[in-house]
């Protein structure tokens, strides 16, 4: 069956990554777009380190910092960097590239959520960035349409995408809060959705892929602290997600997470998102 290929990663830089290996997952991943989060660079690190692929690139305010890509084998009929309300910064978190699914279009979105710290202002961002997701995927999902939203979204929604969930319920990945506009987001559409921190609010139908595709089990989770030996146990987090339109879900062939087979053959401290998406 002919299938799209969409891969998603956190690279911690473009550079580091393809300086620790990155291309040697990549030359035979078989990858038709690529999404990139925490580029931490310029549009020059990018075409050097893919070139032949078509780039969209949204560089962050601050140098250095954040920064959201698109690289595919063919180009894309649009690109969109539009997010959340005009005096809000999302430069360098959000991007949009239209595709040819088919026939059909389908849009992908690299997306880089704030990390954020409770009870802190990087906190606030992250609220104001989750404020603005879910108007967006409602739109992205109207008539029925095909829209996959891919990246670091830096907050596990469930026990199961947590390791070590317990000592984390007060601390940012894993709030109360946090984790409700994911109930929102996955909750059926259209009907009253009452989240984890009490609140209520609508559904929007939205699938988590990696959740429909693995079932209740434990992660499998794609980033690990660089504490201790978390990688070589295990105990990580499930905080980069496919999170796809309901017509899109229905198209899912495949799932997996491409997480190295030993610690120093690790090229970033997330593992690459891998999904099939049929025509």
């Amino acid at each position: 069956m002919p299938h799209l290929r969409v891969a998603s990663v956190n690279v911690n830089g473009i550079r580091a990554a393809v300086r620790n290996g990155l291309h040697n997952w990549l030359d035979t991943a078989d990858v038709d777009i690529l999404t990139l989060q925490e580029v931490r660079g310029q549009d020059e690190h990018l075409e050097a380190a893919f070139p032949g692929w078509s780039i969209a690139h949204d560089e962050a305010t601050a140098k250095g910092r954040a920064g959201v890509a698109i690289v595919s084998r063919t180009p894309a009929l649009a690109t969109r960097t539009d997010f959340g309300d005009e005096d809000f910064d999302s430069r360098g978190r959000w991007i949009e590239g239209d595709f040819l699914l088919g026939d059909r279009p389908v849009t992908v979105v690299s997306a880089y959520v704030h990390s954020g710290e409770a009870d802190t202002a990087r906190q606030e961002e992250k609220w104001r960035f989750l404020d603005a997701f879910g108007p967006r995927l409602a739109s992205l999902a109207a008539d029925d349409a095909l829209a996959v939203v891919t990246g670091d979204l830096n907050v596990g929604h469930r026990e199961l995408d947590i390791k070590n969930w317990r000592g984390n319920v007060k601390k940012a990945g894993f709030l109360p809060r946090e984790r409700a506009y994911f109930d929102r987001f996955l909750g059926e559409a259209g009907t009253e959705v009452t989240a984890v921190d009490g609140s209520v609010g609508t559904g929007l139908g939205w699938v988590d892929v990696g959740r429909r595709f693995h079932g209740e089990v434990e992660g499998p989770y794609t980033w690990w602290s660089a504490r201790g030996k978390a990688f070589d146990n295990d105990s990580g987090w499930r905080i980069d997600y496919h999170l796809a339109s309901p017509a899109l879900a229905e198209r899912v062939t495949a799932y997996h997470v491409a997480r190295a087979a030993a610690y120093d053959q690790r090229w970033s401290d997330h593992a690459p998102v891998v999904v099939d998406y049929s025509y």
